[in-house]
C-alpha cells in the first residue's frame, strides 16, 4: 500500500489499498477524489461489490456496467462527463447513463501488451490555478452556459431537448462539479458563439498540455479505479494489443 501523490498539485497516482480495508479505501476516495481497490476478482459484478464496498449507505443508482476492448487502441484524452442516453425496452423507458453520474468505477480486466497507463488530475486544483494563469478561460468555465451533448446531437438514445449547463458548477448539497466533455457545444444561436468555440478549444488545448505532465500508473486484472466523477478527469494512453476494462457508472446521496 502506498499513499496517494501529486505531480505538482493537479496530478494524482491513487493510493492502492486492499478491499479488507474498504473503510479506510472509502476514506481515501472522499480525501483523494481516486483510489485503487485491489483484491477483487476480475469479474463482472466485481465492480458493484466495489461500489458498495466504497460507497456503503450513501450509493443510491448503479447504471449497466460497460465493457470496454480496444485493439491498438489512441489514446484517451482526460475527461469527466455524465452522459444522458435513455433507451427503450419493452415499453418501458430505461436510463443507461445519467447526466449527473458523481462516480466512476474502471475494472481492470485484460491488461494491454504495452502502453494504456492510467493518469488522473485533480480538476478542482486545475479550475484554481486556472484563475490566476488564464482569467478568460476560469471565466468562461464559471459563467457561461453551454449545451453540453449538443456535438453529438445525432446519437440514438440521446434526448433531443438540450442539456444546458456550466463546465463548472455546484450541487443543491454544495459539491462543485469540474467537467471536462468532448460533446460541448455552443447553445443554439448563441450571439457569442464564436467566443464559445474559440474558449472549448483553448480548454482542450490545456487539458492536452497538462496530460504530459500527469504521473501515469497501471490498472492490472482485477484492480478497480474508483474516481469522484465530479472533481477528478482521467485518461489513458496509447496502447499496443487489445486491452479490456469494465466501466461502471452510479449516482449517490450526495450527486445533483
Amino acid at each position: 500500500m502506498t499513499a496517494s501523490t501529486h505531480s505538482p498539485g493537479i496530478g494524482v497516482v491513487p493510493a492502492r489499498v486492499g478491499a479488507a480495508e474498504a473503510d479506510r479505501a472509502g476514506s481515501l476516495l472522499a480525501r483523494d477524489g481516486a483510489v485503487v481497490l485491489t483484491g477483487l476478482e476480475a469479474t463482472a459484478d466485481a465492480p458493484v461489490v466495489a461500489a458498495a464496498l466504497l460507497l456503503g449507505s450513501r450509493l443510491r443508482e448503479v447504471f449497466p456496467p460497460r465493457l470496454r476492448r480496444s485493439r491498438d487502441g489512441g489514446p484517451v484524452r482526460l475527461h469527466a462527463d455524465g452522459f444522458d442516453v435513455v433507451v427503450d425496452i419493452g415499453g418501458v423507458p430505461a436510463r443507461r447513463r445519467d447526466p449527473d453520474e458523481d462516480h466512476v468505477l474502471i475494472q481492470g480486466v485484460e491488461p494491454a501488451l504495452s502502453g494504456g497507463q492510467s493518469f488522473v488530475a485533480d480538476a478542482y486544483r486545475f479550475v484554481e490555478r486556472c484563475a490566476a494563469a488564464d482569467p478568460q478561460l476560469h471565466a468562461f468555465l464559471t459563467t457561461v452556459d453551454v449545451d453540453l451533448y449538443g456535438a453529438w446531437a445525432g446519437l440514438r438514445g440521446l434526448p433531443a431537448t438540450p442539456r444546458v449547463g456550466r463546465h463548472v458548477e455546484f450541487t443543491r448539497t454544495g459539491r462543485r462539479i469540474v467537467r471536462r466533455t468532448e460533446g460541448a457545444a455552443p447553445l443554439h444561436r448563441d450571439p457569442d458563439a464564436d467566443h464559445v468555440l474559440a474558449m472549448l478549444e483553448r480548454l482542450a488545448e490545456s487539458a492536452q498540455a497538462l496530460e504530459r505532465t500527469l504521473p501515469r500508473f497501471e490498472i492490472a486484472a482485477g484492480d478497480v479505479l474508483a474516481l469522484d466523477n465530479y472533481r477528478c478527469w482521467h485518461g489513458r494512453d496509447a496502447h499496443r494489443g487489445e486491452r479490456t476494462v469494465r466501466i461502471l457508472t452510479l449516482r449517490t446521496s450526495d450527486a445533483r
